[in-house]
Order: structure tokens, then C-alpha cells, then sequence
């Protein structure tokens, strides 16, 4: 098997295999419904790729793998199927990647991207070389996957369709578990279960690592002990938390705007300094931390290497200063996610007022979420909230105009149009201020129109 054809190659998981498989010595080609920067870099790798989804765009493919978001009847796969070649789903293709490798499963609701890429890069640094596979692009490597000679294989493992049931890992890292994907799990029980079969894929060899300071960790690391499987904790002590085995102390803002703090492993105590915002990436270094500790590497290296850290795309990704404006992208789509990363606009920039964009993603999220997205905009200064980005989901008769209705926020607006809303902020905006857009769909253009603007200008 030599030809692999991708459907769907144009989405970050997608892109992701492809470009480990390129870089492994197989034949990819792949389709997709629209060009994407993805597409552009796997191109220049020689993947052949076809914008459409035709019978013709599979020959000579050996194996087909389809996204989650392809359906049933895609032409591909009904060719596919016709000339009995196989087709796999990305899930049923991930875990076959890791076998011979120590794979480090990484889930949650919110983190994932970020806690995968923060390890990817600190494990390099080791010289571990480890393969990868990332949600997003890492700031530092350049990349969002990579096949390394190394021993260790880092995947974001993604809850959506019940992909990381497919996984084949040693190491399994859970950063918190919050109802999310309403369109694939109806209810939070629904989406608890799936996460207490992920912990089922360990045995009493490998380790789970959970952050203790989710209400949910202790269900997960009793579903642990019924296997015998090893759980270590992380997270930040507070009055009502369990026992950390690994924990963040005396946690204060650092001149690099992000947060420095004090961590005792092994009874040894260390301070970490991160440029990353937000107390939602301490945590994330604390997993890390966590993960470097169990593989016995050595963890003063890992700790230089987490200070030169500089994130993932569109995960509070600084687009560039114009007017004295600065422009942010961040991939928050979930409650939780707004909060954490307006809370680190504010303490990365306390004296500047902060516009937020809301780009809303999927109508079955924001149906849900819908009491608490209307409460997570209170470090904003500014609120506009743009019409749904539908996705994966048919458009519906519901509008989040209704979400800014309830929204008890002395400057909250709906306006549909990306067009327009890059268009009120060029009027609106002033010298000092942040704009910080909220978005997993499209909306990260607003930045791009904004820069436009003022490179016209100059």
C-alpha cells in the first residue's frame, strides 16, 4: 500500500496525516470543496489534489480515508466501494499510525490544540524528534504534523465523531470535560461515556494524566482504577481541590505578558516562565510538565523549552499593530474558552480597552450554550457578535441576535455581515485598543480586512 487518497485532505486533522504521510514516503493525493492554506503547503510537498469530489480523483489509490464531515454518499466512496478499495475513517486509519510508537493521546473540550503543540515542541527541543499530529500550526515548528524518528507520538485527540476511540495510546493527558458537540452528544452523560471509554484504552502500564481541577476528573479516575491504570494530577491548588501531584504556586504576571510560577516536582522546586497568556495556559504547562515527568526526560531542559514557547495559529495569535491597534485571532468557541481567553487579554494588556468579536459555530452549540455564552463577555469592553457559522450543520431559522438579547453588557451588538463588522471597527477603533476576534469558522478575516485598511492608508 503506497497510494493513500484523502477526502476532505483540505481540514487541519486531514491536512495533518497527509502531510505525515508524505513526509514517510507514500503516494497522497487528496480532494476537498475549496482551496485552503492547508492545501497550499501539502501542494509544495507534492500531494496531488483536486478542489471537488469526483469518481476520477481516486485512481490509483490503494486506500481511501474519509473526513467525519464527509458523508456516505460522497462520489469518492461510492467509487471506492465499487472497485473494492477500502475506506477507512480518520479515527480507524490514526490508530494504526501509533502502533510501535509511546502515543500521547491528548483530549478535552478546550486545550487540546495547544497542550499538543506546547508538548510536540518541548519534546523536540529534547531531541526526542517525535511525531505529531496537531489541531492547529505550531508557532514554533511551523507545522502541524511531523514524522519523527523518535519513540514518542503526539496526537490531539479529538472527541468530535468519536475519533479518539480509534487511538492506540500509551499515555493519555485529559485537560477537562465539558458538554460540547450537542450534534454527536445529545447530552453531557453521553459525553462523559465517551471519554470514560477513551481512559479504557490504557492498561495498567501506561498513565493517565488528569487536571484536578476538573469537576469531572474524579469520575474519570475512578473508571481508571477499575483497570488499574496509574493517574497522575495536575492543576492549581485551590480550597476544595484534591491532592496535585503536580502543581502551580505563587503564579504572578511576568514582563512577557504571560504568567511565571513556582512548581515542585520530584521534591524539587522549579519556576517556569511562560509568554503564552492566560492562567488556562499555566494548566496546559502543568500537563506538559506531567507528561515529561512519567517519559523520565529531563525536566530543567523541558522547562527552558516551555519559556520559548510561542503558541498555535489562531490560539491568541497577534496578527499585527496597526494605528496603534492590536489584532487578534482566537479559535474560542465555547463558553469556557471566551472567558479564559478574554481573561488573558486583560492581564496581558490591563490598561487597553478590549473590543470582542463572536463569530458563533454551529446553531446546535449555540442553541445549547446559549444562557452561558450570553454571560461570558464580561472582561470585554465592546461585544459584536456576527450571524452563526453553520459548518457542518444546514442553516436554520435561529438567529444569535437572540444570544445578544440576553446578554447583560452596557456595549453588546449583532451585526450579521463580516464585511460590516470589519467595516464598524475601522470606524470605531482607537489608538491603544485590542481587538480580539472569537472564531472556529471565518471570521478571522476581519483581522486580514482591518490590515488591509491601513497598509492602504500608509
Amino acid at each position: 500500500m503506497r497510494h493513500i487518497h484523502l477526502i476532505g485532505i483540505g481540514g487541519s486533522g486531514m491536512s495533518a496525516i497527509a502531510r505525515l504521510l508524505l513526509e514517510e514516503g507514500y503516494t497522497v493525493s487528496g480532494s476537498d470543496r475549496a482551496d485552503s492554506s492547508f492545501i497550499d503547503d501539502l501542494r509544495k510537498l507534492n500531494a496531488t489534489i483536486s478542489i471537488g469530489h469526483d469518481p476520477a480523483n481516486i485512481t490509483g489509490a490503494d486506500l481511501i480515508i474519509q473526513s467525519s464531515a464527509i458523508p456516505e454518499d460522497n462520489p469518492e466512496i461510492t467509487a471506492a466501494i465499487e472497485k473494492g478499495i477500502p475506506v477507512l475513517k480518520r479515527a480507524e486509519f490514526l490508530g494504526s499510525l501509533m502502533v510501535g510508537k509511546t502515543g500521547v493521546g491528548i483530549a478535552g473540550t478546550h486545550g487540546k490544540t495547544t497542550t499538543s503543540a506546547m508538548l510536540a515542541w518541548v519534546l523536540t527541543e529534547l531531541k526526542q524528534d517525535p511525531s505529531f499530529i496537531l489541531g492547529g500550526v505550531s508557532n514554533n515548528l511551523g507545522v502541524n504534523a511531523h514524522f519523527g524518528q523518535g519513540d514518542v507520538f503526539v496526537i490531539e485527540a479529538d472527541e468530535y465523531d468519536r475519533m479518539f476511540l480509534g487511538l492506540n495510546p500509551k499515555i493519555e493527558v485529559i485537560t477537562n470535560v465539558e458538554h460540547d458537540h450537542p450534534d454527536c452528544y445529545p447530552t453531557i452523560e453521553s459525553f462523559l461515556d465517551a471519554f470514560k471509554s477513551f481512559v479504557a484504552l490504557l492498561d495498567e502500564k501506561g498513565r493517565l494524566i488528569l487536571n484536578g481541577n476538573d469537576k469531572n476528573a474524579a469520575i474519570l479516575a475512578k473508571e481508571a482504577a477499575k483497570k488499574n491504570i496509574p493517574v497522575t494530577l495536575f492543576g492549581i491548588p485551590h480550597e476544595n481541590s484534591p491532592d496535585l501531584d503536580i502543581f502551580a504556586s505563587d503564579i504572578v504576571v511576568n514582563t512577557r505578558g504571560g504568567f511565571s510560577y513556582s512548581t515542585s516536582i520530584n521534591q524539587d522546586k522549579r519556576v517556569v516562565h511562560l509568554q503564552v497568556p492566560g492562567i488556562h495556559n499555566v494548566v496546559n504547562s502543568l500537563a506538559v510538565l506531567s507528561v515529561i515527568d512519567f517519559l523520565k526526560l529531563p525536566l530543567d531542559n523541558a522547562i527552558k523549552a516551555l519559556a520559548n514557547f510561542q503558541g498555535t495559529a489562531r490560539r491568541f495569535e497577534v496578527c499585527g499593530e496597526y494605528n496603534g491597534i492590536t489584532l487578534i485571532n482566537d479559535y474560542a468557541h465555547h463558553p469556557t474558552e471566551i472567558r479564559a481567553t478574554l481573561a488573558a487579554a486583560k492581564s496581558r494588556y490591563p490598561n487597553h480597552k478590549v473590543w470582542a468579536v463572536w463569530q458563533p459555530h454551529t446553531y446546535s452549540r449555540t442553541q445549547l450554550l446559549i444562557s452561558e455564552f450570553s454571560n461570558s463577555f464580561q472582561d470585554a469592553d465592546h461585544v459584536i457578535v456576527t450571524e452563526i457559522f453553520a459548518a457542518r450543520e444546514l442553516k436554520k431559522e435561529f438567529s444569535s441576535s437572540k444570544v445578544v438579547a440576553m446578554m447583560d453588557h452596557p456595549d453588546a451588538c449583532f451585526i450579521a455581515e463580516i464585511n460590516d463588522v470589519a467595516g464598524t471597527l475601522i470606524n470605531e477603533l482607537k489608538p491603544g485598543d485590542i481587538l480580539l476576534v472569537l472564531s472556529a469558522g471565518d471570521a478571522d478575516q476581519i483581522c486580514n480586512l482591518i490590515m488591509n485598511h491601513y497598509r492602504k492608508m500608509r
